[in-house]
Parts: structure tokens; C-alpha cells; sequence
């Protein structure tokens, strides 16, 4: 009976599949995709894909991969929140060192435009080459 081996392998490939979502970012592409187990236990593999050129101009895609399983979502979703949290954190902090280092910047620049410049020396140098 091969069309039913086909029609069941079929079947099992499209049981497997529950979710997928592609997130393009920049020059890298994200994949979600949550599947499951003959036994129906749940897994989430995030794909990252990035394009890279050969020296003769083709293109392949690197691919690097992580299998996430279900007794690890809670864990995993723990610490990936916590260090994007910390990362926003540290970002706020850049933003607001930028900012003070901008006002110091243009109170110097004040500072500096409201000093008066009087006559200049002339000085000149012997020529110790001689």
C-alpha cells in the first residue's frame, strides 16, 4: 500500500507543525516556530538566518538554531525578559548620560564664546638648524 505510507507521512509532517512566524530584522530574519512530537509534546525552535556572499557574489544563508523545550519555557521566558529589561535599563541610562554630556558640551561652547581673546605676542623661534 504505498499511497497510504505517503498519505500517512503526509499527515504526520502537517501534526508537527502548529505555529510558525518569521520577524525580519535588519540584515538578520528570526523563526518561530512551535512544534510537536509524535507524543505531542510541545517544542519551540528559533531560527536566526543571516545572508552571506561568497567572494564571487552568491549567496548562501547561515542558519544557527535553538531547540527550546516545553519544560524549559518558563525558565527560558524568565531570564530573556529579564536581561531585554536590563538591557532597556541600561539604554535609558545611555540616553540620559548622552543628554548631560550634551548640555555640559554646549555650556562649555557658552563658556568659551563668552571669553574676550586680547592681542596676541608675536613670537619667533631661532632655526637651531643652522
Amino acid at each position: 500500500m504505498e499511497g497510504y505510507d505517503k498519505k500517512e507521512e503526509f499527515v504526520k509532517k502537517n501534526r508537527e507543525d502548529i505555529y510558525s512566524n518569521a520577524v525580519r530584522a535588519g540584515k538578520r530574519t528570526y523563526f518561530f516556530d512551535a512544534k510537536a512530537t509524535r507524543n505531542d509534546d510541545y517544542y519551540l525552535t528559533i531560527t536566526e538566518s543571516k545572508k552571506r556572499y561568497d567572494k564571487e557574489g552568491n549567496y548562501t544563508f547561515e542558519k544557527h538554531k535553538i531547540f527550546l523545550y516545553k519544560e524549559d519555557f518558563d525558565k527560558f521566558s524568565e531570564g530573556l525578559t529579564e536581561a531585554i529589561e536590563i538591557l532597556k535599563e541600561a539604554n535609558d541610562t545611555l540616553d540620559e548620560n548622552t543628554i548631560e554630556a550634551i548640555a555640559e558640551i554646549e555650556t562649555t561652547s557658552d563658556i568659551i564664546e563668552g571669553l574676550e581673546v586680547e592681542s596676541f605676542s608675536q613670537v619667533q623661534f631661532e632655526d637651531l638648524t643652522e
